[in-house]
């Protein structure tokens, strides 16, 4: 692992200002991916994933907006020389963040049906990617498009170029996807959820693929899923998410084998296993996620935490820490931190 991250993000605050009061969606989150490192971050729908990924593309929609914190892309220079910039400073439809968006940081969105226009050719929308980051002609970008079609396994490519998006299936568009995603060679590829449209089949397919492309080119990824069984097979580290607040952070196999935060072992608990009795009835998380607009006193996850201690834990927010040597927890079972007011 490289001394200096491809991506920091400090203290991360994205707020939307609604008519009926203020969502916290990310509140103070922070994490760093390496080059070359596939980064995980899990939890359950309404977490705050997924608007992360957006505020770090600068792509939040009204009335969403970055209230705090920092987005610091480290990158080179043509001359060599380290620069880093803060994503957050810049203007979010400006040439210098739409230079990023797309050519050093790149998405596979949740759902590709949704993510490609029906009217224009899967072809001809790579290659205006291609065209807008790249200076290539218009006969370059489609080879580039087709070796992409390629290398990212759509059989018939030169036909496929030319076809519209409903007329793919949902395992080809997300490789279309994928392959749109790569076209511009980014440094860190920001994976949403990109398995949740396609059968099991094709989900094994797309992440082996994503697996070999990483390998290939050395990309780093951030891969944002609700299962944990996807990120045991395709993070090096992982961060915990519940109510736009980090619970835990460490390595993958840290965290599958010694989780700590009563959360991150609820959610393992109710993953099944071969070891099982079969027919009794999977552990579940007790209560459901908070609404936003009522989140509770303290640690958020103590109305359905097993664990809480009261007077403590409703009250106080804790801190993410050390836990371990690898592992951070926000939990007051292993230590007495708690956020700044």
């Amino acid at each position: 692992m490289t001394a200096t991250p491809l991506l920091s993000v400090r203290d991360l605050k994205t707020y939307f200002f609604m008519d009926e009061g203020i969502v916290k969606a990310v509140d103070g989150v922070s994490f760093d991916v390496y080059p070359g490192q596939v980064f995980g971050i899990v939890g359950e729908s309404g977490c705050g994933k997924s608007v992360t990924m957006k505020a770090i593309l600068r792509i939040v929609e009204p009335p969403g907006r970055i209230v705090g914190g920092q987005i610091l892309l480290h990158r080179q220079k043509q001359n060599g020389v380290l620069e880093t910039v803060d994503l957050v400073k810049l203007d979010a439809n400006g040439q210098t963040m739409r230079d990023i968006r797309g050519a050093e940081i790149a998405l596979i969105p949740q759902e590709p049906m949704a993510a490609f226009s029906p009217v224009h050719t899967v072809g001809d929308q790579v290659i205006e990617a291609i065209l807008l980051h790249q200076k290539v002609s218009q006969r370059e970008a489609r080879a580039i498009a087709l070796q992409m079609f390629k290398d990212v396994g759509i059989p018939m490519p030169e036909q496929r170029l030319d076809e519209y998006s409903w007329q793919l299936s949902g395992g080809l568009r997300q490789r279309a996807m994928i392959a749109m995603a790569l076209s511009c060679n980014p440094r860190l590829l920001i994976a949403d959820e990109p398995t949740t449209a396609v059968d099991v089949t094709t989900q094994a397919q797309v992440l082996r693929l994503l697996r070999r492309l990483q390998e290939q080119r050395n990309t780093a990824i951030i891969f944002i899923t609700h299962d944990l069984g996807v990120i045991a097979q395709m993070a090096e580290y992982v961060m915990v998410m519940y109510l736009g607040l980090m619970m835990e952070q460490g390595p993958v196999d840290d965290i599958f084998h010694a989780p700590q935060h009563p959360y991150t072992q609820a959610l393992l608990r109710s993953i099944p296993t071969i070891r099982m009795t079969p027919r009794v009835n999977l552990p579940t998380i007790s209560g459901s996620i908070p609404h936003p607009f009522n989140k509770p006193r303290g640690c958020p996850f103590h109305p359905r935490c097993e664990k809480a201690m009261p007077g403590k834990c409703d009250v106080r927010t804790p801190a993410l820490q050390p836990s371990g040597e690898k592992q951070f927890v926000s939990c007051f079972l292993y230590h007495d931190a708690e956020v700044s007011a």
